[in-house]
């Protein structure tokens, strides 16, 4: 292996894989470090990806992984354990076997997890009927029975999101979280409305059939949404020194710039809206900031060398 690689990308989802895409082709020396665990992996397909639209997940990052390893990226599987910041920008990184690599630059893209409400079996059907991106599953599950589970009193705006898909829709909410101006905007709008707490769902034949009630009740819904909540995989960046705000998300400047000098962010681990094509656009501007960096670090390197004397 290389002593020291111009990037280091921690994480290889869309964000990563466009990023090292990008540096690759610019003929950076880049090395990936991914853990294997995209946040998308239970979904069949992905949506809203020009030109890939409904492409399984996998099958996205296996094509991106051989165009950036044909570009000379090198992939290695495992986890960046911590980052460590030495001179001039560069940083060495501690990875989950034992081994260290050096880098001038890194970007991460760790991405981010999930909350759901604690609700029996809801974890085992995500992403296949118990869903929370309307943009991204809305269209397969359009004109169906439709359910949205309470996650906070931003659930009712995302209720009369999901209404675009659907004329058949409930909201499931505790007992005296509706306001009157809720209550007629649901009306008014045709939402339905079931208060109560939800003991689990209900599964047969492997599909969701309905959403069961502590008092007994069973509403029959062929999916349900949930309002995302998100925490960032942050603990990296915490631990080199990045500025986290208050819920844990980076301080990031433009094209994912962090508060410690060289080193990037890009897609979910700092913008939690982000979709596949999102975060692919953000890795790839992320990348040009980092090369154009660098671009400056060997403007520096070469005069200080002409200045000893050194003739190229």
């Amino acid at each position: 292996m290389n002593n020291i690689y111009d990037v280091l990308v921690v994480g290889g989802g869309a964000a990563g894989l466009s990023a090292a895409l990008v540096l690759s082709r610019a003929r950076r020396d880049v090395v990936i470090v991914d853990a294997g665990h995209p946040r998308n992996a239970p979904a069949a397909h992905m949506q809203g990806f020009l030109s890939r639209d409904g492409m399984p997940p996998a099958e996205l990052l296996e094509t991106g992984r051989q165009e950036v390893t044909g570009y000379g990226a090198t992939i290695l599987d495992g986890t960046v354990r911590e980052l460590v910041r030495c001179t001039d920008s560069a940083f060495q990184a501690l990875l989950s076997d034992g081994q260290r690599l050096r880098a001038r630059r890194v970007l991460v893209t760790t991405g981010l997890h999930d909350e759901l409400p604690d609700i029996p079996g809801l974890a085992g059907r995500w992403a296949r009927d118990v869903l929370h991106c309307p943009y991204c599953h809305g269209w397969e599950v359009r004109d169906q029975p439709l359910g949205v589970l309470w996650h906070g009193p931003d659930t009712v705006r995302y209720a009369h999101i999901v209404r675009q898909w659907t004329h058949d829709l409930v909201l499931f909410a505790p007992e005296g979280v509706l306001t009157a101006q809720d209550r007629s905007q649901l009306v008014a709008r045709a939402i339905g409305v079931v208060e109560g707490d939800v003991d689990g769902l209900v599964v047969k034949d492997d599909a969701l059939h309905g959403v069961a009630m502590t008092d007994g009740r069973v509403i029959p819904r062929q999916a349900v949404f949930v309002p995302p909540r998100f925490t960032p995989l942050s603990d990296l960046l915490a631990g080199v020194g990045c500025d986290l705000d208050e819920h844990g998300w980076v301080t990031a400047g433009a094209n994912g710039a962090t508060t410690v000098p060289g080193l990037w962010v890009a897609g979910n681990v700092n913008n939690p809206r982000a979709q596949v094509i999102t975060a692919a656009g953000e890795g790839s501007a992320a990348a040009i900031a980092i090369n154009n960096d660098l671009v400056d670090a060997d403007i520096r390197a070469a005069v200080d060398l002409f200045n000893q004397g050194y003739v190229p």
